[in-house]
């Protein structure tokens, strides 16, 4: 079989080599769909463990199952979530999956863009899910980031008055904008491609802004009667992100942390200011198998068009081209690997 191994977002090959093979309680999956991950487009994420195997967007049809499977038939329909918590650890009886030292241990080998890949036991049990019909296999890789969505806007506890400002208009940033188009008062994207921008009007947001054009602090705080947004989601993994979003949060609002900066990035913040200000800071990474469950009711739903967000699609062969209309394309959102 072929999978793709990354060295550098230039530099992604597709090698040769077996198919996994599977044990008594594991399967065999032929990848149908796989989309690229924001995470996949971070040199500086990946750099260090480089050369190694991406994709963890997958969706797919089970081609074997050991002999001890018993809720999955080959011919089966499935989306697979790479990381599963072990459910009984310090972090998992408080309802904190994605901290358990399990989580990132649990992995779809080789990855999800393969050809074919192995289902631990682990993932199997906790958070395969059968796709219905009605669900492409394109829309079933979508489940994975709506989760992640999902899991950031119930820590947040968003309230029906709330005016929400989501900085960063790439998937996850449309993504929250359909989330809570009719949980929110007002939703404000902001993002520097005119291109985004438009989707996200057209899928939800009330307000769109360009910083590059207008001034954000002050137009999101004309629209808000000089409080600021009680709600404030940074999905763009920037330092200067962040540091509007502090700007923008009203007294007593809340900041979601939706994306990382490297590591050696740092910013400077008031304590005198967060406390006098009472801002609740909530960093929000990756996703469980309670989320997922409900992205795929919400999906196949279409309560979530996930359609509306694929904007490209490449075949396996072609994922180097695909790497670069991701990185490069502005007018692009997700880009999906397919494998007939």
């Amino acid at each position: 079989m072929k999978a793709a191994v990354y060295y550098r977002l230039d530099n992604i090959e597709l090698r040769d080599m077996s198919k996994p093979k599977i044990s008594h309680d594991e399967i065999l999956v032929k990848m149908k769909a796989c989309g690229i991950c924001g995470s996949d487009l971070m040199e500086w994420y990946l750099k260090g463990r480089a050369p190694l195997f991406l994709g963890h967007e997958p969706s797919g049809i089970i081609a074997e199952t050991g002999d001890k499977v018993e809720d999955f038939k080959v011919g089966d329909r499935v989306f697979v979530h790479h990381h599963v918590a072990c459910l009984t650890c310090h972090y998992c009886i408080r309802g904190k999956y994605t901290m358990c030292e399990q989580f990132g241990k649990t992995q779809i080998t080789p990855g999800g863009f393969a050809e074919y890949f192995r289902v631990p036991a682990a993932n199997l049990k906790i958070d395969t899910l059968k796709i219905p019909n009605n669900l492409s296999f394109e829309e079933a890789t979508l489940i994975e980031p709506v989760a992640c969505c999902i899991r950031a806007m119930r820590k947040c506890n968003v309230q029906p008055s709330d005016t929400i400002a989501i900085i960063g208009a790439g998937p996850s940033g449309i993504i929250n904008t359909m989330l809570l188009r009719n949980s929110a008062s007002k939703i404000i994207v902001s993002d520097v491609i005119d291109y985004r921008l438009k989707v996200a009007k057209r899928l939800g947001a009330d307000l769109t802004i360009n910083p590059t054009n207008e001034d954000f602090v002050e137009k999101l705080k004309n629209a808000t009667d000089g409080r600021g947004a009680d709600l404030v989601v940074v999905t763009a993994p920037s330092i200067e992100a962040f540091l509007e979003g502090v700007q923008v949060c009203r007294r007593g609002g809340t900041l979601c942390l939706f994306a990382p900066t490297p590591p050696e990035v740092q910013a400077r913040i008031s304590p005198h200011r967060l406390f006098f200000l009472e801002i609740t800071m909530i960093p929000s990474y990756s996703t469980s198998h309670v989320e997922t469950r409900m992205a795929l009711e919400m999906i196949s739903s279409r309560r979530v068009k996930a359609n509306e967000l694929i904007t490209h699609r490449f075949p396996l062969t072609q994922i180097q081209d695909a790497f670069k209309t991701a990185v490069e394309t502005r007018e692009c959102l997700k880009v999906v690997i397919t494998n007939e």
